[in-house]
């Protein structure tokens, strides 16, 4: 069996879907500005998350919080198969609310890997019916809402409070973050992340990596990507989008896209235009 993926993205809301089959296909170390949930359903997968690595066999569960950076390959020759889904903060905090309306705040997960065929199940249904043409929207509402419960109920561990008033470290990694993104096209180098935090140039990277668990340029090459598949899902052509967003060329661009979201930018267009 050769590689292969089918993706899906909701048109108006943070909500996507892929499920893929990959034997050779090997993810850069990245992280997604959602939580991600996913489910291995043949073979297993191994990846490295917080410092640890993980495998998922068949049958387990992923739970990425925001930000989460972390890689991926097949464990072995014979790949795997996997549905995942990434949902917005916003999505699951309004999930989360009470019955007030109040909100509860947005949870954590501490285990990337979790064993729970209840958990697996729920997410095959929220994804199958993401996937279909024959769900009706109220359908895909009510499993998105169950299923994000029953994750949260089952496998989080603490709510994600704001911090206390950050120490040096964070606040340099802060101020070098706000900087790329502020200066997203811009080719910029240590020595302009040291002069916007004043702090030497290994002083930011090593603040930086600690905080956000990325290099900088690991981190600015993530957030083009992002950029970039923006402007491709609103119409851009991915020759232009390349260049808006710092890229070389396309095939640079489409290099990078490949292993950050295991699909090419024109596989990702046709998935959700259709064109």
């Amino acid at each position: 069996m050769h590689d292969w993926s089918r993706y899906w993205r909701s048109p108006d809301r943070p909500l996507e879907a892929m499920h893929a089959h990959f034997e050779r296909h090997v993810y850069h170390r990245h992280s997604h500005d959602t939580y991600s949930f996913g489910v291995t359903e043949t073979g297993a997968q191994s990846f490295t998350c917080r410092g640890s690595a993980h495998t998922s066999s068949a049958g387990m569960v992923m739970a990425f919080n925001p930000e989460d950076p972390h890689d991926g390959h097949a464990t072995n020759l014979h790949g795997f198969t996997y549905r995942i889904v990434h949902i917005g903060p916003e999505l699951v905090s309004d999930a989360l609310a009470d019955t007030t309306g109040r909100r509860l705040g947005l949870p954590l997960f501490a285990e990337p890997v979790v064993e729970d065929p209840v958990l697996a199940e729920a997410l095959r249904s929220l994804h199958a019916a993401l996937l279909s043409d024959d769900a009706t929207a109220l359908r895909r509402d009510e499993l998105l809402t169950a299923t994000v419960a029953a994750i949260v109920r089952r496998a989080a561990t603490v709510p994600i409070r704001p911090d206390g008033r950050p120490g040096r470290s964070v606040r340099m990694a802060r101020q070098a973050r706000e900087l790329l993104h502020d200066r997203l096209g811009d080719d910029l180098t240590s020595d302009d992340l040291a002069r916007a935090t004043g702090a030497s140039r290994y002083a930011v990277y090593r603040a930086f990596q600690a905080e956000y668990g990325l290099s900088p340029s690991d981190y600015q090459r993530q957030l083009r990507l992002r950029a970039a598949r923006t402007l491709i899902s609103g119409g851009t052509a991915i020759s232009e989008a390349a260049t808006e967003t710092g890229f070389a060329d396309q095939s640079h661009l489409t290099r990078w896209f490949t292993r950050y979201f295991g699909l090419t930018p024109g596989a990702y267009r046709q998935a959700i235009t259709g064109a």
